[in-house]
Formats: structure tokens, C-alpha cells, sequence
């Protein structure tokens, strides 16, 4: 009768210790996911951002920054037709990439556009362009040292 109480209790503590083996188990892997989730954070505001200069005006607020980046685009260059549009792109570090989307002279148009952000500003990049006009050849060549810098604003203004 002793063995089997021996037996009976050696069994319990086995079973026990596997039961604290698997708890803790679990609430390290509870731990780590809210972790994953605070480091993602963005560079890129909502908002509105302009640049005026020599009667030289761009436009842009950004709707929603998520996957993806959406926003209001106007572009008007002194002595040309003003552009209306919509900007869709992805941030990938501090480059923002995408595509405006406008009408000009009665027809939609499109092409890539991208900028470099930096603080509260949006720095034009400019690079080669395809043999339409419409994209960059090489993204990893575009030129980020341009004069046209989109400066965070109120949108009320």
C-alpha cells in the first residue's frame, strides 16, 4: 500500500511539473506580441504639407498611413496647368514611393512620384524617367537634393 501511495504521488508531482512547463510556455509568447506591435511605429504624419515658392505651388495631404499611403495631391507650376490628383504609395524607410494620379488637358494621367521624408518635411526626389515619362528607371538612383521641400502646415489654412 505504501509503494502504491509512493507510486501515486511521484506520478502527480511528473504531471505537475509538466502543467508549469507549458504555463510558462505561454505567457512569454503573450509577452513578445504586444512588444512586436509597439516598435512599428511610422515617420509619416497625417496631414498637410506645402510648397510655395516664385509662384510654384504643391499640395499634398495624406489621408491615411498605413500598408499603404493615400492622400490629395495639387500641383500648380507657374504658367502651367494646375494638377488635381490623388497620391497611393508605400513608405519604405524614410522614402516615400507612389503613384499621382491626375487630370491634365482633359485626360488621366499618371506617374511615379517620390519623396524623402525628413522631420516635418517631404523632399522631392528626382531621378530617370522611363522612355513614357511615367517612372523612375531606378528607384535607388533618385536624387533627394532638390529645392522643393513640402512643409507640414495646418490644414485649416
Amino acid at each position: 500500500m505504501r509503494k502504491l501511495a509512493l507510486v501515486a504521488l511521484a506520478f502527480i508531482t511528473i504531471v505537475a511539473c509538466k502543467n508549469n512547463t507549458k504555463t510558462e510556455k505561454k505567457s512569454v509568447t503573450k509577452e513578445e506580441k504586444p512588444n512586436e506591435k509597439s516598435t512599428k511605429k511610422t515617420i509619416l504624419d497625417k496631414g498637410c504639407y506645402e510648397y510655395n515658392s516664385n509662384d510654384n505651388t504643391i499640395k499634398m495631404e495624406i489621408t491615411e498611413v498605413n500598408e499603404n499611403v493615400t492622400g490629395n495631391l495639387n500641383i500648380a507650376y507657374a504658367e502651367k496647368d494646375a494638377n488635381q490628383g490623388t497620391f497611393v504609395g508605400n513608405l519604405n524607410d524614410d522614402k516615400l514611393f507612389g503613384t499621382y494620379t491626375f487630370n491634365a488637358e482633359g485626360k488621366e494621367s499618371s506617374r511615379e512620384i517620390a519623396f524623402l521624408v525628413k522631420g516635418n518635411q517631404l523632399i522631392e526626389g528626382f531621378g530617370e524617367l522611363n522612355d513614357n515619362g511615367t517612372k523612375f528607371k531606378d528607384v535607388n538612383t533618385i536624387k533627394y537634393n532638390s529645392s522643393i521641400h513640402l512643409t507640414k502646415v495646418d490644414c485649416n489654412q
